[in-house]
This record gives C-alpha cells, structure tokens and sequence, in this order.
C-alpha cells in the first residue's frame, strides 16, 4: 500500500472542502469535522453555535506520489476566499475561518510559502487572512454530514453554494481529477 499523508483544511462549511476534494486523483478519503476548539467530543450544534472555538474542517487523507500538499493548498485557494476573517459568504462565524492545519514543520514551511507567493502575486484584492496553525484533536462529525454533497446534491444549500464550487474545481484542476468524476 502506498505511504499517505493528512492535511487538514478549514475553508468555510465542510460540505463545500469535502466535496472539493473528494474528487482529486490522489485523495484517498475525506472525512468532515472539528478542529482547534475548547469542548472534547463537540457536537455539530454546538460548534454552529459558536461556542465552541472550533472550525469545520476536511481531514484529508493523499498519497503525495500523485498529488502533493502543495497541490492541495492550490485546490484549497481556489476554493474558497481566503481574505474573509471568520466567513465564508453568508456563513459567518469563527466555526467557517480560513485555516491550515499542520501537521509537521514542512507543512507548516509550505502553508507559510504558499501564502507568500499568494501575497507576492497580489492573487487577492484584499490581504489573506488565513490562519496556520498546529493540529490538534480531529474530531469526526457526525455520520449524516459525511460525503454530503454526494448523498444531498439537490439540497438548496448544496445546489447554490457547493455545487458552483465543485464545479469551479472540476474546470480549473481537469487534468488532477479523478476517472469518471
């Protein structure tokens, strides 16, 4: 079996990361959840609830022999604003932030140099907000949220808001997509 690596990124809902990513040749799974908060074990309603100091994140397992974190963080650009301190469109709240979690120096070392060859390339009309910071307890949500968009693509939650940006992925990365996607 090949060696795999876990990124762990926050870009607003999960729904959106996770659909992103699942379709990338070389993501051999993503799992929706909650990282960098204060409660152990916390609950969808409570990290909504802001109380928490979570933020939704896709844990996302690659083997970079076919596509790197580097790779990833590109995806992860695109697919989100990065430039909205605590949102992402109409969602609002610590819980949608704009962050990287690392899980070692080198990846700690590529966020930061992404981010400042962004900055350097005025990618943005407004400053990166984008949080890098150490992982710490991943904790899964909870079984309903998994593969979401795949499960609820009618959703209206899912037609306007993930859907463009799958589709925005699938138009920008074709050639990183995975057979049949």
């Amino acid at each position: 079996m090949a060696n795999t690596e876990t990124a762990i990124l926050g870009g607003g809902c999960f729904w959106c990361v996770e659909a992103a990513f699942q379709q990338l040749e070389g993501v051999q799974a993503v799992v929706s959840g909650y990282m960098g908060g204060r409660v152990p074990n916390p609950t969808y309603e409570q990290v909504c609830g802001g109380q928490t100091g979570h933020v939704e994140v896709a844990q996302i397992t690659f083997d970079p022999a076919i596509i790197s974190y580097e790779d990833l963080l590109e995806v992860f650009f695109t697919l989100h604003d990065p430039t909205t301190l605590n949102r992402q469109g109409n969602d609002v709240g610590e819980q949608y932030r704009s962050v990287i979690f690392y899980r070692d120096e080198q990846q700690r070392k590529t966020a930061q140099a992404v981010i400042d060859d962004l900055t350097k390339e005025h990618a943005f009309a407004s400053p990166i907000v984008t949080a890098i910071e150490p992982a710490s307890t991943f904790y899964a949500a909870e079984n309903y949220h998994q593969d979401y968009f795949k499960n609820h693509p009618y959703q209206p939650y899912c037609m306007f808001t993930v859907s463009p940006k799958v589709k925005k992925i699938r138009e920008k990365f074709a050639t990183r997509l995975k057979a049949g996607v």
